[in-house]
């Protein structure tokens, strides 16, 4: 099994050129958008815009003579038929700046909406990587959730259900201009939400420290936007695990635990950062036809893949993994690195189980018949494929599947 490593030493960041954290940072919301103009749409969710705390956001910036229109319908798993509408509603108009305000969903809506429209168009037009090829509105991205990174990243996911499948539209100009990083605004996250973001924000960790090192070459670097683990994502990966190592205990044992808020919260961000240009793999390539098969939360299948995930891209990780086991505090330096490594994958299912997440994919619901369609859907995903440390295959996926189901985590040879 070929083994890919960093050989020219790469390291490549894609970020907001202003990233704002920090408990009540949402206070500077009002100045950043005004600096923009005095037409703001804001984006948001039911949940959120019922939130006294969106109120006190949206009057506060009307205090500052910006006029504010805001869009509240957005979906979990982002529906093209929210594009639709929110295109519709605001068709002709002009914004001097998009804010985003909730979970991923709503993360990835304002990101398209922002492009939609400033640029018009259907988003079914911007499906893939870098058909986007210019800017639209500025875009400001206010997380609600500590999981998903979706503030920094330059990609959204919509799902298209006439094609059944959730799709990626990726381009540089997706990047939000400011991110504004309050975990004041994840205190009255609900356990499962907190749950399944926190699940999510570990897979990314997981799945950019040990992805695909690619060495692009310069036509690479300018044609595509994952060019694989690298330098810079490496450094936010292990802070981010650092972070979660000892977040995760405490945000369970008590949610209204700021600093514990916060740390989670940062190390989504760290993950963000680094999967912004490593990308994700296997666990995310798999996930998305079993959460439209099961109608069960990305982060709760990506977590729920993980155990599993990791044992099959152990051979071609071996080092990576034991550095986690590392990382995470569980590994002896004096023993193998596969002791050590098997230690580190151990320490992620017990972070996992310390959320609550579920271990196997009978408990998402996924019945054995299925298989075959999971797999052949997965590789539909060649963007999520690509990055994967360990060629996947149709019978490797299902292998991985069935290995899943029977919540088999004995490990894999070496």
């Amino acid at each position: 099994m070929n083994r890919t490593v960093n050989e020219l030493q790469l390291g490549l960041l894609r970020q907001p050129a202003t990233v704002l954290f920090g408990p009540g940072q949402r206070r500077q919301l009002p100045s950043l958008i005004a600096a923009h103009g005095d037409r703001a749409l804001l984006c948001t969710d039911e949940r959120m815009s019922a939130d006294p705390v969106f109120t006190d956001i949206v009057a506060s910036i009307q205090r500052r003579g910006v006029t504010v229109s805001v869009y509240s319908k957005v979906e979990p798993d982002l529906p093209r038929e929210n594009l639709l509408d929110v295109a519709n509603q605001f068709a002709g108009q002009r914004f001097d700046v998009v804010v985003g305000i909730g979970g991923g969903s709503v993360m990835d809506f304002a990101k398209v909406t922002a492009i939609l429209l400033a640029r018009g168009g259907d988003v079914r037009e911007l499906y893939g990587e870098n058909i986007v090829d210019g800017p639209g509105f500025p875009l400001i991205t206010v997380p609600t959730t500590g999981g998903t990174g979706a503030e920094v990243t330059c990609i959204a996911v919509v799902f298209d259900a006439d094609k059944g499948m959730k799709i990626g539209v990726a381009s540089p100009h997706l990047e939000a201009t400011t991110a504004v990083i309050d975990p004041e605004l994840t205190l009255t996250c609900p356990p499962g939400l907190t749950m399944a973001t926190g699940a999510d924000a570990l897979t990314h960790l997981v799945e950019s420290f040990t992805s695909r090192a690619k060495n692009p070459s310069a036509e690479d670097i300018d044609a595509h936007l994952y060019v694989g683990k690298n330098l810079l994502t490496d450094h936010y990966c292990r802070s981010g695990l650092t972070l979660v190592n000892s977040s995760f205990a405490r945000v369970v044992a008590d949610p209204s635990d700021l600093r514990a808020r916060s740390d989670t919260m940062f190390a989504a961000f760290n993950a963000g950062m680094a999967i912004n240009t490593a990308g994700t793999a296997g666990a995310h390539a798999i996930q998305s036809p079993i959460g439209a098969l099961t109608h069960t939360a990305h982060g709760l299948g990506v977590g729920a893949l993980l155990p599993y995930v990791t044992r099959f891209n152990l051979p071609t990780r071996l080092e990576e993994f034991a550095e986690i086991g590392q990382i995470l505090e569980v590994a002896d330096a004096s023993a193998s690195l596969e002791a050590q490594a098997h230690a580190g994958i151990r320490r992620l299912e017990e972070l996992l189980d310390t959320l609550g997440c579920p271990l196997n994919l009978k408990d998402l619901g996924l019945e054995p018949k299925d298989f075959d369609y999971v797999a052949d859907q997965a590789m539909l995903a060649t963007r999520l494929t690509a990055n994967n440390p360990r060629e996947l295959t149709h019978d490797a996926v299902v292998e991985i599947l069935r290995r899943g189901h029977a919540d088999d985590r004995s490990f894999w040879t070496v």
